[in-house]
């Protein structure tokens, strides 16, 4: 939990763990074994908290990826193969290495992204429970369906797609990437993971666990480096049947064209601009408090944030200064301090780019209004306040597109088509969120909003069995309980003769 270690014994722990990144570069991962890229190059890597050097990271180019996806093929012919039952108990044991690790994974995050302690300590056991449930769909992975027809018995059956490329991104990177890599897994594939550049670290750790725990060599590689270079190749390469991929709207359309000459299955979850709707209804208080932990917990880095608050104009007023008034309290400071809500934005571009949109939002004619900034920020640390926008429309900047950041917009909407207009009038379709207490009114709006998942009268809350994944511009497939093996597997029918059955001639006796 958070608060189950002070801030010195966090420093000390991140310390502790960050020293052997300082030694010599962080290696990939292929086939077991600790390489170099082919290349020698590598690239530095940084904290966001006082931008010191936290170490090299080896930059892998073609010729590391070929290596790892020639492994990961060879690796392939064997796990998938290897009983339900064995990945199972592997799989069990990764998620037991993860939780015997939760801190040093959690620390480590911090100062290599950014992140609090508060969502880190969390979201390092959210990884050891997606691989749990991963392992325990392990041995019923492959079944099908009975599907009998008067003549004929059908049945179906899944098998692993096979090699698989994971490209993860910066926010709560260690959580993100056991989503992807854990059903992979479970299916049978192999999976060569680039994670992204300015989060390398805890790639690291999750593939140390894996090995560790007995996945076998080849399973899990590990390509370090840059999105033109090292991504670019993954999507490319011949032997990789399928690319996962979270990130930006635009360059999932990259990796879609990359892949396209190897037709190459891809699942994209991709940006948002996510609407919460607040009629004036509402549960006030609750939903106040979910509007403001949904954009400002995760430094607002989160794909499914609520970025847009879409308020009935009769309570406008009213909930835009509640909120305004809240977000002064909101502790921004060292991620390492468990008092800490917000630590610094992950990188210097990044967090140029979310402090621009204060001068947009201005240009604009929106009110900017921000909260108490960190007093002690080191001079180099990328901090920022959380800020609002309101007097917004949806036709601004700021309500359509994907800031990133702790940066709420705030729209005033008259009724409920006027509502959905708004919600529904932005290139994304992740999320939305819905605050009222008129069961019949959340069912038709929640049925009208176009978005892949919504949540009445709730924040976020992530069941594993259900679908995750948007529409529009915010993805293409969706992740969760069998939804991930239907990405991750091929599905085969055998239609088998129960008899003899009439079958056509066409030529004469």
């Amino acid at each position: 939990m958070s608060g189950s270690h002070s801030y010195e014994e966090n420093l000390a722990a991140a310390n502790a763990s960050l020293a052997r990144f300082a030694d010599a570069p962080l290696t990939h991962l292929i086939n077991g074994e600790h390489v170099l890229s082919v290349s020698g190059e590598t690239f530095a890597n940084s904290s966001p908290i006082d931008g010191r050097h936290l170490g090299d990271v080896a930059a892998g180019h073609a010729a590391d990826i070929d290596a790892a996806a020639t492994v990961a093929a060879v690796a392939f012919e064997s796990w998938s193969r290897t009983p339900g039952t064995e990945r199972k108990a592997i799989l069990h044991r990764v998620a037991d290495l993860i939780e015997e690790r939760a801190h040093q994974i959690a620390v480590t995050e911090c100062v290599d992204t950014g992140q609090t302690m508060r969502f880190m300590s969390h979201a390092a056991l959210r990884g050891a429970a997606n691989f749990r449930f991963f392992a325990d769909q392990a041995p019923a992975a492959a079944d099908g369906q009975a599907l009998p027809t008067p003549d004929h018995l059908n049945y179906t059956s899944r098998s692993p797609i096979g090699p698989v490329g994971v490209i993860t991104p910066w926010n709560t990177p260690f959580m993100l990437s056991t989503w992807k890599i854990a059903p992979a897994l479970a299916a049978g594939c192999t999976v060569v993971h680039k994670p992204a550049e300015w989060s390398p670290f805890s790639a690291h750790l999750l593939a140390e666990a894996a090995h560790d725990a007995g996945l076998p060599p080849g399973v899990l590689n590990v390509v370090h480096g840059m999105g033109e270079t090292a991504g670019k190749s993954l999507t490319e390469h011949p032997a990789i049947t399928a690319i996962a991929f979270v990130g930006e709207s635009s360059t999932g359309s990259m990796i879609q064209k990359q892949g396209a000459d190897t037709l190459k299955r891809v699942h994209f979850e991709l940006g948002g601009k996510n609407p919460v709707v607040v009629f004036d209804d509402a549960d006030l208080d609750r939903a106040l408090d979910a509007v403001i932990f949904m954009i400002y917990s995760i430094n607002g880095e989160r794909c499914t944030s609520s970025s847009r608050v879409l308020i009935q104009e009769s309570i406008y007023d009213e909930f835009t200064a509640r909120i305004a008034e809240k977000i002064k309290g909101i502790p921004v400071g060292h991620p390492l301090d468990p008092t800490s809500i917000m630590g610094p934005l992950i990188h210097q571009r990044h967090y140029d780019k979310v402090c621009s949109y204060r001068d947009i939002a201005a240009a604009e004619g929106a009110t900017v209004i921000e909260g108490t900034p960190f007093a002690d920020a080191h001079e180099d640390g990328q901090y920022v306040a959380p800020m609002l926008f309101t007097n917004a429309t949806n036709d601004m900047a700021i309500a359509q597109e994907e800031i990133f950041g702790p940066a709420l917009t705030a729209i005033p909407f008259t009724d409920e088509a006027d509502a959905i207009s708004i919600a529904n009038d932005i290139d994304y379709g992740l999320a939305g969120y819905l605050w009222t207490s008129d069961v019949t009114r959340a069912h038709r709006v929640a049925g009208r909003l176009e978005a892949g998942m919504i949540w009445v009268n709730s924040q976020n809350v992530r069941h594993l069995p259900a679908p995750f994944g948007g529409v529009k511009a915010s993805g293409i497939g969706r992740d969760g309980g069998d939804w991930s093996f239907d990405f991750y597997m091929e599905t085969k029918n055998v239609a088998i003769a129960l008899g003899e059955h009439s079958i056509p001639k066409l030529y004469a006796d």
